[in-house]
């Protein structure tokens, strides 16, 4: 394509469109209908540039303009409480809900990879003694040690603000870095699975196994949960980079990109209850078996929101992303 044909050749549709919105409202019915023909052709102008002749200059100013028109042509809309009810009723369970093909698998291999672990650890002195010394260890392990004083360490609430601003930190790492082709999440995922089966091996290397798991369960439950989910979500981003299946690259990754995002404010809030949970549960003074059954109510509740709501909602059609005027616009790729 010949770029300065092109230019000369619907230049003055695009300055007539520039004109058109710089009048804003004060547009009669016929310049309206106007309006929205040049909209669609100048979209179709910068897509045929940027597919076949891009230079950077004239693609920043139709892209400016587009969008312009855009706003102009939908409206600016302010999100309301509805748009977050209908967030957490239907969009976020549902993305975690079509995701679950990704998390489910992540979560079973890096439970059965902790456990692994746990047990090469307590079944090898040699290995324990690679970690840390042996009074050390004992500081860790004994009745009253690092393992069990560390949930009380801190004053509850500000022990459960440290908690989830660290895990939800961690969770939008993996739905961030995902799209480095999975590397940084599959790492992230290594280290928390490695520090879990230090916990086990070491603990259970001195016959104290079941007070690491009843400090661990009331709130590990919930909290490797959206761990898992977040990674899971990271591993698809990464995959669509790879094979974006029937869309277009572009399109696949801003598709998973707008539900990842979705996605990491939604596990903020799960990762807060059980940051709730660490700190006011776990070193609480309730019997083994109350905290336990309180991290237990929390993942079924947890996983009932996201087969119930999410399979309902995906069924009715949800996908977890934005809406569809709240999303940019998809370019034609040819006249």
């Amino acid at each position: 394509m010949d770029l300065d044909v092109f230019v000369t050749a619907h230049r003055a549709e695009w300055d007539r469109l520039d004109h058109l919105l710089h009048r804003g409202r004060r547009l009669t019915g016929a310049e309206a209908d106007e309006l929205v023909a040049l909209y669609q052709r100048t979209a179709t102008h910068l897509s045929l540039i940027q597919s076949t002749a891009p230079d950077p200059a004239l693609t920043t100013r139709l892209t400016q303009l587009v969008a312009r028109a855009r706003a102009t042509v939908t409206g600016a809309r302010r999100a309301t409480w509805r748009d977050a009810a209908r967030f957490l009723t239907a969009g976020f369970p549902a993305a975690v809900y079509r995701s679950r093909r990704w998390w489910i698998p992540t979560a079973i291999l890096s439970t059965l990879l902790a456990v692994v672990i746990g047990w090469w650890i307590g079944a090898h002195p040699e290995v324990q003694s690679a970690i840390a010394a042996p009074d050390e260890l004992r500081r860790m392990t004994r009745p009253g040690g690092e393992y069990e004083t560390y949930y009380s360490s801190h004053p509850a609430a500000s022990f459960a603000a440290q908690v989830w601003t660290n895990n939800a930190q961690a969770a939008a790492m993996c739905l961030v870095l995902g799209a480095f082709l999975c590397l940084p999440v599959i790492w992230i995922l290594f280290v928390n699975v490695l520090n879990l089966g230090v916990g086990i091996g070491l603990m259970s290397s001195v016959g104290r196994l079941d007070i690491f798991l009843g400090l661990i369960l009331p709130h590990g439950l919930l909290e490797l949960t959206a761990v898992f989910v977040a990674a899971g979500t990271g591993l698809r981003l990464g995959w669509t980079l790879i094979d974006p299946g029937p869309y277009s690259r572009r399109t696949a990754m801003a598709q998973q990109g707008r539900a990842a995002l979705g996605m990491a404010i939604g596990l903020a809030l799960v990762l807060f209850v059980s940051g709730l949970i660490e700190g006011f549960v776990t070193p609480s003074g309730l019997p083994t078996w109350a905290r336990i059954a309180i991290g237990v109510a929390a993942e079924v509740a947890f996983l009932g929101y996201v087969y119930i709501l999410g399979g309902r909602a995906v069924r009715a059609g949800e996908t977890g992303d934005v809406d569809a005027t709240d999303r940019s616009a998809e370019l034609p790729v040819a006249a």
